[in-house]
């Protein structure tokens, strides 16, 4: 997992979802939904070892980039591929959904590979 930042979101990000999937988890440390998500998507994504990379952004510190991707409520989890959001879902959601919502991100993700 990587804490991203305004100056480092093109390489945590942008440039990396061209190599795997990234889910972004934009969160605030006073949103209680946030710190219930935080463990079950770490866990989840850490299920899929190189498969899929997780990266958090605190909007309360990176405001730039919650107001260049639209987020107006918390936690927002979006997939990058290929440098655009592609997917996603906002709320906190229990551990099992979670899993099902990756496994999804990686069944189209191969989907898609298999086209080209």
């Amino acid at each position: 997992m990587t804490n991203a930042t305004t100056a480092s979101f093109e390489s945590d990000v942008i440039e990396r979802s061209h190599d795997v999937p990234v889910v972004v988890d934009f969160w605030a440390a006073w949103c209680g939904p946030c710190r219930a998500l935080g463990p079950a998507i770490e866990s989840e994504v850490d299920k899929r070892p190189g498969l899929i990379e997780l990266v958090k952004v605190d909007v309360d510190a990176e405001h730039e980039l919650a107001f260049r991707y639209g987020i107006k409520s918390i936690p927002t989890v979006a997939v990058f591929r290929d440098g655009e959001p592609v997917t996603g879902f906002v709320g906190a959601h229990p551990a099992p959904a979670i899993g099902r919502f990756l496994d999804d991100v990686l069944t189209t993700e191969a989907k898609e590979g298999a086209a080209t």
